[in-house]
């Protein structure tokens, strides 16, 4: 048995400690090493996230199973959602397979707030591009109840792991997947297309930490520049009147700009991230128009 001390306040201590010295690189749901030693100890113990909680005992196979998976994240230097099958993101928790990426997008938090000011209209027809696990139509379905989503994705994996939270959820009813290539197929007309591409470019990939290295590369790089995917997108992208795109670029925000200049709006995250922006039906048409 791992000793742990016996209760929860000593194994969050005993695996903080070891996840400091560990060298580990947060981001995928944790910033810390403290939070993400909590997040640990009480996903296998099933205790409430409260100070209360520090006092109780944990079973010696409860242990165990925290030891195990602690080795796991300090050798291995994967993103703890893989360890566990699940992420907890803005508030609801969704299935996590190693091969799709760990929800952690700032849009899921713009989705939170009903997207306002910039969304007046009503919202009946939502795409998701790009869905992975499906967690932004997923968000946009929760805080839209009277909105059809279709989440479009092209890797086999992440359209079944994408399934999996729909069901989990009880969404089947409004929530569907199309597996189709975004920079190829023809895309759904909505009144909101939600798009989270991968945007590294091949400077950042190279400096990735460990933790980013372990998720699947073909959801992260995007070419020299990092727009191998948006660019596709951006022309093929099909709104209805009044309709809005979200995107994120991340760092690669700037080449967009310089490289396909349009009516952005660039947005202000309060809860951190950058490159987030949007695109206005009538301003994204008509910019379209003039480039033809």
């Amino acid at each position: 048995m791992a000793d742990l001390g016996g209760t929860v306040g000593a194994a969050i201590d005993a695996i903080h400690a070891q996840f400091q010295s560990a060298g580990l690189y947060y981001g995928h749901g944790t910033d810390n090493a403290w939070d993400e030693a909590v997040a640990l100890v009480l996903a296998i113990t099933q205790y409430p996230d409260d100070e209360s909680a520090l006092g109780l005992a944990i079973s010696n196979e409860q242990a165990d199973t925290i030891a195990e998976l602690a080795n796991q994240r300090t050798t291995e230097k994967v993103p703890l959602a893989y360890l566990l099958g699940y992420a907890d993101y803005c508030g609801e928790r969704f299935v996590v397979r190693p091969g799709v990426l760990v929800p952690r997008s700032p849009l899921g938090f713009l989705l939170q707030d009903g997207l306002q000011p910039w969304l007046p209209k009503q919202v009946s027809k939502i795409a998701d591009l790009c869905a992975g696990t499906g967690c932004l139509g997923i968000l946009a379905a929760l805080h839209f109840p009277e909105a059809d989503v279709v989440l479009v994705e092209t890797d086999e994996l992440a359209v079944q792991v994408a399934a999996e939270n729909i069901h989990a959820f009880g969404l089947q009813d409004r929530v569907s997947v199309l597996a189709c290539d975004v920079t190829q197929d023809e895309l759904p007309v909505a009144d909101l297309v939600i798009c989270n591409p991968p945007y590294v470019d091949a400077a950042d990939m190279a400096t990735l930490p460990a933790e980013y290295r372990a998720e699947p590369s073909k959801g992260l790089a995007a070419g020299e520049d990092g727009l191998q995917v948006i660019l596709p997108v951006l022309e093929n992208i099909r709104l209805n009147p009044g309709g809005m795109f979200l995107g994120e670029v991340g760092n690669s925000a700037r080449a967009l700009a310089n490289r396909r200049p349009m009516p952005y709006i660039w947005l202000d995250l309060p809860s951190g991230g950058e490159g987030v922006f949007v695109l206005e039906a009538e301003a994204l048409n008509s910019h379209t128009a003039r480039q033809l």
